[in-house]
């Protein structure tokens, strides 16, 4: 599929290639990398069910380390959608990217972050969705863990970010949210190898040095096959688990 992709793009069409995200892109990266990525093909790879959605097919179709798989290759970008609107823009934004693109999408369905449907995305940009206090923490967060980031923040009088844009992602806007807060919290339904909490520590170490926790799925495997919400609880990024974890760390 990766393959026929390659190809037609090379005769001028723009394919867009779907699977669940265990699969496109993790099970065919040798493929987007040297059929798709190497040639600077105009391909749009749709992961879906990222995370731990397929929650009761169990591991191999639970998909936490895409992020990290993919960032890698040289000259593919990654979307990461929050809601519906994130999705319409990710969508509209690969098209006319004119080159190889992965969006991820959680296919949870958290509910709305956005009130309205977003202009035009700018490429790296994060959005803010919520002003808090600049002595409490700024959250960054992607994907589904969004809602989580904006149901969590009330209690804390938090900042959130959304970062639908992982690849490439503005070191400004990083800088400025970490400058405007007392410390910055990623949070992510992906490994912490590789993911969002990589790609924000490493801009602030290079830029901005500051303090960064970094919440999402630890070194480990899942234990059990379960609902999506007990996978959630077993992992640590349910909404009392990151509650926790943000207070105890604010504290330090």
């Amino acid at each position: 599929m990766v393959g026929m992709a390659a190809g037609l793009a090379g005769l001028g069409y723009r394919p867009f290639v779907y699977g669940l995200a265990a699969f496109v892109p993790v099970r065919v990266i040798e493929q987007i990398k040297l059929d798709v990525a190497h040639d600077d093909r105009q391909v749009v790879f749709l992961g879906d069910g990222a995370g731990f959605v397929y929650s009761h097919l169990g591991t191999s179709h639970q998909s936490t380390e895409d992020i990290s798989c993919t960032r890698a290759i040289p000259g593919l970008e990654i979307l990461s959608p929050c809601d519906r609107h994130e999705m319409v823009s990710c969508l509209n934004y690969a098209y006319n990217r004119r080159r190889s693109v992965y969006l991820r999408m959680g296919k949870s369905d958290r509910g709305d972050v956005h009130s309205a449907p977003i202009a035009v995305l700018e490429p790296g940009r994060l959005l803010k969705v919520r002003s808090g206090h600049p002595d409490r923490p700024a959250i960054i967060a992607t994907g589904s863990m969004v809602r989580t980031a904006l149901d969590i923040s009330n209690d804390i009088d938090a900042t959130v970010w959304s970062a639908p844009i992982l690849k490439p992602l503005n070191a400004a806007d990083v800088c400025y949210a970490s400058s405007s807060a007392a410390c910055v919290v990623t949070i992510e339904e992906h490994s912490i190898y590789g993911g969002l909490g990589s790609i924000i520590a490493e801009i602030l170490s290079e830029h901005a040095p500051a303090r960064v926790l970094r919440i999402g799925v630890n070194d480990r495997f899942s234990s059990y096959c379960g609902s999506y919400q007990y996978l959630l609880g077993e992992h640590g990024l349910d909404l009392p688990s990151i509650r926790s974890k943000i207070m105890s760390y604010v504290k330090v």
